[in-house]
């Protein structure tokens, strides 16, 4: 019998799988970080023969080439795709073996990527299962943007198409199994569940449930912006990215932190927002461990700049380290652990104040909406659904060259939930900037008193 085992990594929003039969196994979108899958394998006594690739990677750095150099295995990758690296090529059609008791069949499923494909588990009598990348999400599907705006029309066509071989070819009661779609930023819209079969989408899915025209046209109309350091996934992961240095980082002293700060270095708080909100050392930025860190750090960073990470323990900073390299961060350029006043180099340290949508209600009610400067930090669709009346819209996404824009005084920003208003908040008060991070969440705005538009 065969087992699917996932493997989450729910800060970017993906999966990884390990398939084994008890004897061998074939890995599907290894994240960078492959010690995780290796000692799934070791637990489970498995030898891993086959390494598979679903697409070249957007929103990750692939731990694929480096699994399978280590394990001594096959890596399988679109025989379409232009990488840089020895791979078996596969094409729609291929069976491959794995093992005595299991095969996958190779089914190109254009739409996420014009490489794409997924592959068939088959396994004795047991029902055949699917590991759809991109493709087929639970209630979604991977988005068809990714490679530009004059891609996206014809990516969108495959999408559908792709979509649909999949329902045609596949029994109802076999299980998909995506990679996406757990929040990442490649999903089309908000993946629905965390388990589903051919024959539910079916029911459920927008891609199955409607026609062609009015499927375009919603899932264009949906489409937002995505993380700025996807553009760098690409090439990497057709360069063939080696294994990370997950080794710990040197430790700096105060006066180099400094040094790092004056040098417009990016020295990253990983505390929480209460933790820093109470006391930081001046110039740092807060990315809190808890939430999406990686994509929004990689987001926002100008790519290159070096990091310096500061964390209350020596395994917050490796935590970061390792979401980091998920995205080609690949080394910090030092760190330092304790308390901001470790980090201080005998200077003051900072703080900001966090507030509630009843505190910003009543500063409204006070000063009038026109006297204060209030920021909404969300993106274009969240603000084009709803916003407060008389705020400033500038996304997170383009906030760092945006700072201009924002009018003297002090400035309240929010978000949806408050971890993008306090990086935010950090970034204004890097600047010189009085912020007040609203850390509530959104839903609360109206009930506090505030006017939305629309109404």
């Amino acid at each position: 019998m065969a087992e699917v085992i996932p493997v989450e990594t729910p800060t970017l929003g993906d999966r990884s799988y390990l398939a084994h039969d008890g004897q061998v196994a074939v890995v599907i979108d290894p994240q960078r970080d492959v010690d995780r899958i290796r000692a799934l394998a070791e637990q489970r006594g498995v030898r891993i023969t086959h390494v598979a690739e679903t697409h070249i990677h957007n929103d990750y750095v692939t731990g694929g080439l480096a699994l399978s150099r280590a394990a001594g295995a096959s890596y399988l990758v679109n025989a379409a795709d232009a990488v840089s690296f020895d791979r078996t090529p596969v094409r729609d059609g291929d069976f491959l073996e794995i093992g005595a008791a299991m095969r996958l069949r190779v089914l190109a499923t254009p739409g996420h990527t014009f490489t794409h494909l997924s592959y068939v588990l088959e396994a004795a009598d047991e029902v055949a299962r699917v590991f759809t990348g991109g493709s087929l999400l639970y209630g979604s599907t991977g988005r068809p943007d990714l490679l530009g705006p004059e891609n996206t029309a014809a990516l969108a066509h495959a999408q559908y198409a792709s979509a649909r071989r999949l329902a045609r070819e596949l029994p109802d009661e076999a299980e998909i199994f995506p990679t996406h779609g757990f929040g990442s930023f490649c999903s089309a819209t908000q993946a629905q569940g965390l388990a589903s079969t051919i024959g539910r989408e079916k029911q459920f899915n927008p891609v199955l449930t409607l026609d062609e025209r009015i499927y375009l046209e919603t899932l264009i109309a949906g489409l937002d912006a995505w993380p700025a350091y996807y553009v760098h996934m690409g090439p990497a992961n057709t360069a063939g990215p080696a294994a990370p240095d997950l080794s710990p980082p040197r430790q700096a002293d105060p006066a180099e932190v400094r040094r790092r700060i004056q040098a417009g270095e990016w020295v990253v708080d990983l505390r929480d927002r209460i933790a820093f909100a109470a006391g930081f050392v001046p110039g740092t930025f807060s990315f809190p461990l808890d939430g999406s860190f990686a994509s929004y750090l990689g987001w926002a960073i100008p790519w290159g700049t070096p990091v310096t990470l500061l964390g209350a323990t020596a395994e917050h900073v490796s935590q970061a380290q390792r979401e980091l390299a998920r995205i080609g961060i690949d080394r910090p350029a030092a760190a330092a652990t304790g308390k901001p006043e470790n980090w201080a180099d005998s200077q003051p340290l900072a703080s900001l104040r966090l507030a509630k949508f009843g505190d910003l209600a009543a500063a409204v009610a006070a000063q009038g909406v026109g006297d204060l400067v209030v920021l909404d930090v969300r993106r274009r669709l969240e603000w084009e659904t709803s916003h407060i009346a008389g705020t400033i819209h500038i996304p997170f996404s383009e906030l760092t060259g945006r700072m201009d824009e924002i009018p003297p005084g002090d400035v309240w920003v929010h978000c949806r939930t408050g971890y993008r208003s306090m990086v935010a908040a950090s970034m204004l008060a890097a600047r010189g900037r009085t912020a007040i991070s609203v850390d509530d969440e959104y839903d609360n705005a109206r009930p506090a008193g505030l006017t939305l538009v629309p109404a």
